[in-house]
């Protein structure tokens, strides 16, 4: 068998000071996706230009990202903050 390129999935957590508020979101490529919110192609993000990435977690499969994306956005202030410490 050959090589093959076996794709993460990531959780990330960005945080906006100029907002005081933390997105939540899933992608395959984190820093893209941050290029992405800072160039105001995501209509909520694009209220700020100074998000940061605060917290990433690393999935093996989709569905497991997606459903940890699920928990964290029902997570409230304090539990975001304790998880990213």
């Amino acid at each position: 068998m050959g090589d093959f390129f076996l794709m993460k999935y990531f959780v990330y957590i960005l945080y906006s000071a100029s907002l005081d508020v933390y997105y939540k979101g899933f992608s395959t490529d984190v820093n893209k996706r941050l290029e992405y919110h800072l160039d105001s192609k995501h209509k909520f993000t694009s209220q700020a230009k100074d998000w940061i990435i605060v917290y990433v977690e690393e999935f093996d499969e989709k569905k497991e990202a997606l459903k940890e994306e699920k928990r964290l956005k029902k997570l409230n202030r304090k539990s975001i903050e304790k998880l990213i410490g």
